[in-house]
Order: structure tokens, then sequence, then C-alpha cells
């Protein structure tokens, strides 16, 4: 499938700190890609990057084949970009904003109108054109922005943290519009939300440490882990004295434990009867068993290297 953008070798120093080490990646046009990692990974200055936003060291980015720096007037109008900080201008009303970036834009007074009253009806903005932007919530903001973001059609939607600030309902409202908008459009966007990007995603990046350590759609990268169940164990008292005998269980892989909680990974479901054996005379209040999620992929004992 075609590429939408092409990052060739791209670094990004910020003083003498690495942020982006040589990525080299394409995101395929009208792809849904969820963009996850650890604070100060990188992930925001990527998005600003392949926004244009801010210029690579070294390295090129490419937007439908045009490279960025050296075709910065027309990539610019093939991306709509909405920063995580709330840059609405707060003395312009939600209308006003939107209206600036569209003339930003060269958007005709008919398309914009129709534009906005499509986008403000799926988000529900309608109420709030009119308010000033600094007298709205930081839901209602982040929904603005969004809008202002689609105001000139762009083929690329990059955002960072979707839904942040929302209520339950602006969430819906704002997943409802971006899953509508999947193939349409190439969306890249960044979430602290894992359950977000389980259920919304057609490839995720996992970032660490300005590198790719992970690329593909959940069911790929949990390949490797299919084989391991996850348990958790809750004890009525689980001292210090049987954390240590549990976790030296040969069949237990990466232990932890929360209170009264004993935590653990095995590759059978078998692995249980293990732990009861050893802490037969001890009294267990629950106990729970689960599929591997994104969460697991990220836990540091194991992101990048499996479970072993």
């Amino acid at each position: 499938m075609e590429a939408s953008i092409t990052l060739k070798k791209v670094g990004k120093l910020i003083g003498d700190k690495t942020i982006l080490a040589g990525l080299s990646f394409g995101i395929e046009r009208g792809s849904l890609v969820a963009i996850v990692g650890l604070n100060d990974s990188g992930k925001s200055i990527l998005l600003k990057l392949l926004s244009g936003y801010e210029n690579p060291n070294y390295g090129q980015v490419f937007v439908q084949g045009l490279d960025m720096e050296k075709r910065r007037s027309e990539t610019r109008k093939l991306i709509g970009y909405v920063s995580y900080e709330n840059d609405l201008d707060p003395w312009l009303t939600i209308k006003q904003n939107i209206r600036f970036n569209a003339n930003l834009y060269s958007v005709n007074n008919i398309l914009f109108k129709e534009r906005l009253k499509k986008y403000s009806s799926a988000l529900d903005l309608e109420p709030y054109l009119n308010e000033y932007a600094f007298r709205v919530s930081g839901g209602i903001q982040k929904k603005a922005m969004l809008l202002r973001g689609l105001i000139h059609d762009p083929d690329i939607l990059v955002i960072d943290e979707p839904t942040g600030y929302m209520d339950a309902e602006s969430i819906r409202q704002t997943w409802d519009l971006i899953k509508e908008l999947k193939g349409q459009k190439s969306i890249i966007y960044v979430s602290n939300s894992l359950t977000e990007i389980e259920q919304a995603h057609d490839r995720i990046l996992v970032f660490h440490e300005g590198r790719i350590i992970m690329d593909g759609h959940l069911d790929k990268l949990l390949e490797s882990t299919l084989d391991y169940h996850q348990f958790q164990v809750e004890f009525e008292n689980l001292s210090d004295d049987l954390y240590k005998t549990l976790k030296n269980i040969p069949t237990i892989v990466s232990p932890n434990r929360m209170d009264n909680i004993f935590h653990f990974y095995g590759r059978t479901r078998t692995v249980f009867f293990d732990v009861i054996k050893v802490a037969s005379d001890q009294m267990m209040i629950d106990l729970d068993v689960k599929k591997l999620g994104l969460r697991d992929l990220l836990d540091s004992e194991f992101a990048g290297r499996g479970l072993d």
C-alpha cells in the first residue's frame, strides 16, 4: 500500500540529548497508527516532526512522496495537527479560532460552513462555538482543536492525546469520529490510555529511548507471548517470607507483588497448582487468570525481549 508519510534515518537532538535516533519507517495511507511509550521517550517530538512543527537534525521526512523540508508549504496543507497543550487563542471564540485556521489554508466560506456544521455536530460543539475559548472546559477545548485540525480537510491527521481532559461522552464522540475518518485519512496519535489504543489501531509503534522497539498490530505483537498466562492470587496475608518462596518457584515468570496480591506469568495454567502446593497452608481470597494485553508488552520486565 502507498505510504502517506515516510521517515528515512531521521534523528532529533535537543542540546546533546538524542530524542529520536535514526528512525526509518512508513505510515500507510488510510491507516490508524498509535504511538505508545514512557514519558520523555520522544512521542510528542515525533508528532511535531511529522507535522512540520519541528525539523529533524538529520534524515528526511516525506509526505506523500514530497520532501517536507523542500516542499514545506505543500506538505503542511496535507496535515492537520492537534497538539497536547491547549493552543487556542483564549480571547477568540471557538468559531473564530477555527475560522483563523481556515483562512490560513484558504478554505472558502461555503466549505468552512459545511465542515464546521459537520464536525461540530459530530463532536457536540455547536452550543460552544460562540463562547470564548478560555471560558470552556479542557475537554471542549480539545474537541475544538480537533475540529480546527480538520477544517482544511487534510489527508493526514496527527493528534497528541485525542481525548485529553474529556468526559466519557466526549471520549465516545471523539473516537466515533476518528474511526469514521479512518480509511479516508491517515491518522497518527499518541495516547497514554492503553485501553483506547487496544481498541483503536491498525498498528502500534512502541517507543523507548528514541527508538522503535515494537511495531505491528497488537495481535501480532502478542504472538511471541501467546503461550503465556497472566495470574493474580490474592492472599489474606502475603508475608515477605511467603513472597520469597513463591517467586522462587521454577515455573513462575516475572513475579511481583502489590500488598497481598501475588502477580506472575506462566507458560501453562498448571503453574497455578505449583503455587497451591507451596502455599497450601495459606488463606487465599481471590484468583484471576487473564489474557495478555498491551500493558504486559510495555512491562519493563520484558519490553523488547519477551518474557524470558
